[in-house]
């Protein structure tokens, strides 16, 4: 990883490891194995996608970011948040645990909180970050993040061809709304990868044009008559957007840390994963 001197503002690298983890575990055979004939291939996966964006982007240090796959309070709100997920297979499951002690080993750094979802400390601390007058960049393939793009945070999104810079002039570009209107817009439009439903008969455009007019979701209900779908569902949409926007607490920047080459190697090892060894010894 570059130095901060390298560059005036080298970005804080926010890694939405839940996220990783299930997309290498999908994406990588499970005859990738490790010692004892377990899979590894979601340890693998997750590592290897983070050491190319660090590298890239001279990170000037990495945090991964966990937490469980439904918060408490969203659940609350609505019961049908995330409730048709299936549960994590017990093959991912040795990996998650596995994956805290093999990313530290490496020089990353790790956070997690019980009662918030993961998505909600990489906002926290891409706000610490940007507050503190650095940069982060968080590296995820959730949309939801794109609520939290500003001046000194973007997210970079994982897809079919590469990673890819979102700031928030691309924000406003794929959903024809600012940034901090993501939550609203999530709201009217749905979500079904969360299982949030939005409001009955609006789509993307729809969503957009309404947000466009009337400034926020909470203008919108108030404008609505009372024969109007939006009136009709007013609080369900106010929960859905309560669900959709990212909480914030309190936390501290990481400090700088380079990549431990020799830590991070013998690690890899140790769980049997000896391409990544090499990888991190060369």
């Amino acid at each position: 990883m570059r130095s901060r001197l390298a560059d005036v503002h080298p970005p804080l690298l926010l890694v939405d490891a839940p996220f990783f983890l299930y997309r290498a575990f999908h994406a990588l055979p499970k005859s990738i194995e490790g010692k004892g004939g377990m899979p590894v291939n979601a340890l693998l996966g997750s590592v290897n996608a983070v050491l190319s964006a660090a590298g890239e982007h001279g990170a000037r240090a990495v945090l991964a970011c966990f937490g469980p796959d439904a918060a408490p309070y969203r659940v609350e709100l609505f019961d049908g948040y995330h409730a048709h997920r299936p549960p994590v297979p017990k093959e991912l499951a040795s990996q998650w645990e596995q994956a805290p002690a093999l990313y530290e080993a490496v020089g990353w750094h790790v956070a997690g909180r019980d009662a918030l979802e993961a998505d909600d400390l990489l906002a926290s601390y891409a706000a610490a970050e940007a507050d503190a007058g650095g940069e982060a960049l968080i590296f995820t393939g959730d949309r939801d993040l794109f609520q939290c793009v500003g001046n000194r945070v973007r997210v970079l999104l994982a897809a079919r061809g590469g990673p890819q810079t979102i700031d928030a002039a691309e924000v406003e570009r794929r959903y024809g709304v600012a940034p901090a209107l993501v939550p609203d817009f999530i709201a009217l439009r749905g979500d079904p990868s969360d299982g949030i439903p939005g409001a009955r008969g609006v789509g993307e455009k729809t969503a957009a044009d309404i947000l466009r007019r009337h400034g926020s979701l909470e203008a919108a209900l108030e404008a609505a008559s009372e024969a109007t779908v939006l009136h009709s569902a007013r609080e369900r949409l106010l929960a859905f957007k309560e669900i959709a926007t990212l909480r914030h607490v309190p936390v501290d920047p990481p400090p700088d840390r380079d990549l431990n080459r020799e830590a991070g190697a013998a690690a890899a090892r140790e769980l049997g994963l000896n391409e990544l060894a090499k990888r991190l010894a060369g």
